[in-house]
């Protein structure tokens, strides 16, 4: 059996990505205090609007159709229906204080509908599979960079041969990291997650951060439901193709420690453990348990983290916890 470590590094970058949003999204979510489990519903409602978006400017522009904008109606169209779901989210769980937890699955049930809904309705117009022109699939799942920077031995295929959502998730993650860590407001929205009465108490707006982390982080999450769509299935809307990549982005958000620059070699350990039975199978190890790797990495973790006790590594102390300014 041949052994291609240089693919299958690309293959966990590839596949990992759709991840790193999912991740970061939920991520800038949760730090404001808010869990919303909601991803998978996001990242379904992602996929059929970018994918919608995409397929109706191609038809609009014909021949005529320009790679670049696709990608850009694509992109904005996933963060948009993100954003309308985390708005429901946040309009239950801030403004009438329900509860996180039964919202999150809620939403999920919900964005899955609606996004099964949205692409099952392309499939009876057109009569048969929805899919873009050839032209359009290259600009989504093409590189970037030259040819000559894609034929460098080893770091030519490890570094410069990715589609752009890669190198758009890497600026996101980096921005974000900046943002929390290195910005008066960053720290704002990290004491809202943290202690929002204290927050509160200090003039901060607990409802305009927890409404604005949820709202872009939700709409950063959904693009990652655009990504598997336009890259890893060709483009095609296929309705089990994102089936369990939410609840996956959900478990990476435990096992990165909230940190975004953990979810950028997460989403590649983690994106490789999904394909791992693809590339390296193992006559004797099922299928089934090759899929549950990355939720049994993210238990250890976890269990590992409750036993070292370090408060940098914890949930923000306000997570899932709904803010009555009456019990300040």
């Amino acid at each position: 059996m041949n052994f291609n470590l240089i693919g299958l590094i690309r293959a966990a970058v590839l596949n990992g990505t759709p991840l790193l949003f999912g991740t970061s999204g939920e991520i800038l979510t949760q730090k404001s205090g808010n869990m919303n489990l909601g991803v998978e519903g996001l990242m379904f409602m992602g996929g059929a609007f970018g994918l919608l978006g995409a397929f109706v400017y191609g038809n609009a522009a014909g021949d005529g159709a320009v790679g670049w904008i696709a990608v850009m109606i694509a992109f904005l169209s996933a963060f948009a229906a993100g954003i309308i779901g985390s708005l429901i989210f946040s309009f239950l769980t801030v403004t009438l204080r329900a509860n996180q937890n039964v919202t999150g699955l809620a939403l999920t049930i919900f964005g899955t509908g609606v996004g099964q809904f949205v692409g099952e309705l392309m499939r009876l117009k057109v009569g048969g599979n929805v899919s873009v022109s050839n032209s359009l699939k290259t600009a989504f799942s093409g590189s970037v960079f030259p040819e000559a920077m894609q034929s460098i031995p080893v770091l030519g295929p490890l570094l410069f041969n990715y589609n752009v959502f890669v190198y758009i998730g890497l600026v996101i993650v980096v921005i974000m990291y900046l943002f929390l860590n290195k910005t008066r407001k960053g720290l704002y929205l990290r004491a809202v997650g943290e202690s929002p009465a204290t927050a509160d108490a200090a003039g901060i707006s607990v409802t305009k951060y927890r409404y604005l982390a949820t709202c872009i982080g939700g709409g950063i999450s959904a693009i990652g439901g655009m990504v598997h769509t336009m890259t890893i299935s060709g483009c095609v809307w296929n309705h089990t193709a994102l089936a369990g990549e939410g609840w996956v982005a959900v478990a990476l958000v435990i096992f990165c420690l909230w940190k975004p620059l953990n979810s950028l070699w997460g989403s590649i350990l983690f994106g490789g453990l999904l394909i791992l039975y693809l590339r390296l199978p193992i006559p004797f190890i099922p299928t089934q348990i090759y899929k549950i790797v990355p939720y049994i990495a993210t238990a250890v973790v976890l269990v590992i983290v409750s036993m070292r006790q370090r408060r940098e590594d914890q949930p923000p102390a306000g997570l899932g916890l709904n803010y009555f300014r009456e019990e300040r």
